[in-house]
């Protein structure tokens, strides 16, 4: 079965330890064509049409992400809100990626998906 955007977004995180190897990260990776790695993290930016609707993005996705235990590096600007995920505790704490950061990924972009334009 392959990995598709659906089957991530309704995943759960649970502690990881083991950083997905190259082959792993690109199937993931896969099911998000609009994420990116970059500096070794899962990279996206979100563009909107104010700071207001920035804000409730931000807003909305800390909830999700709160509930998953896996917070991502935050850049937010007045139309704009990057998104970094990677994974600290694998790879004997020197981070990675693992499938907790494509599970939210997913998650943030169903919300993105959601918002009113």
């Amino acid at each position: 079965m392959s990995i598709t955007a659906n089957t991530l977004a309704a995943g759960r995180c649970n502690h990881q330890t083991t950083a997905l190897d190259e082959a792993g990260i690109k199937e993931n990776l896969a099911a998000l064509p609009d994420w990116k790695i970059d500096g070794g993290k899962l990279s996206r930016a979100f563009d909107f049409k104010d700071y207001y609707q920035t804000l409730a993005f931000v807003n909305a996705i800390a909830w999700v992400i709160h509930a998953e235990d896996h917070h991502p590096d935050l850049a937010v600007s007045y139309n704009r809100c990057g998104v970094k995920f990677d994974t600290h505790s694998v790879n004997n704490g020197k981070g990675g990626l693992s499938v907790n950061d494509f599970i939210c990924a997913a998650k943030v972009d169903a919300i993105f998906a959601q918002r009113a334009s």
